[in-house]
């Protein structure tokens, strides 16, 4: 009987050792399956090509003495499978957009006219990317000197409000050209819309004005080159609380 006794509790023995030993001490080693299979990576941002930035673009196709037809072209963005092209006419500051399922896009534009572009990358997911923003002049008739680009105002931003104590603020903008010869800029601010008082001619970009509480101003830069050649820019507004 003792012997029968002793005889089961080794073979339990033993079979506990074998469980055990397949086990590998470890647990299981397969890995985890992916928790969100269907999740899709987001696209990265376009690179543009053509036209290049601050250029004077004179290529293009279907000439009238009016319009031409532009490739629009930009390198492949990773993950993306569409595009979506912006383009903005920088006299008017009408858009136009435009989906692409390749890098590149035909566009019939203005000639003698400034725009400015961008590319959105997309794919499925709800992610997109959006590239930097090229300026370049669609050439026109033959011409030795372009206006400058409307110059970009940067600070303040559009409809920004300001705090109560603020007695004085810094106007703040951008210029650039395809010839390279920005000579000044005329600083138009006041009350009104579109703003008609000329309270300085400049060559920096930046320049302080006075303001008052319970305001609200607007303000626009005229940007002239070494031919008198002159661009406007947008109207912006800010308030002061």
């Amino acid at each position: 009987m003792k012997k029968s006794i002793l005889y089961i509790l080794g073979s339990l023995a033993f079979c506990f050792f074998i469980l055990g030993c397949s086990s590998g001490g470890g647990g299981d080693d397969t890995p985890d399956p992916d928790p969100d299979p269907d999740k899709v990576s987001p696209p990265s941002a376009a690179t543009l090509v053509f036209p290049e930035q601050n250029s004077e673009c004179t290529t293009g196709s279907n000439l009238t003495s009016t319009e031409s037809t532009i490739v629009f072209n930009w390198n492949d963005a990773t993950d993306a499978t569409s595009y979506q092209l912006f383009v903005k006419n920088l006299n008017t500051q009408n858009t136009q957009n435009y989906t692409s399922n390749v890098s590149e896009r035909s566009v019939t534009i203005l000639r003698g006219t400034p725009y400015s572009w961008y590319v959105v990358s997309k794919n499925s997911g709800s992610e997109t990317a959006q590239s930097p923003t090229w300026k370049f002049y669609n050439a026109g008739e033959a011409t030795s000197s372009y206006a400058p680009f409307p110059a970009e105002l940067v600070a303040p931003n559009l409809s920004q409000v300001l705090g109560a104590s603020t007695t004085s603020v810094s106007l703040e903008w951008n210029g650039s050209d395809v010839d390279n010869d920005i000579n000044e800029y005329d600083i138009l601010f006041g009350t009104v819309s579109p703003p008609v008082n000329k309270v300085t001619t400049t060559s920096n970009t930046n320049f302080s004005v006075n303001v008052t509480s319970g305001s609200t101003y607007y303000w626009r830069v005229i940007t002239y080159d070494d031919q008198n050649n002159n661009s406007e820019s947008q109207i912006f507004g800010f308030s002061v609380e």
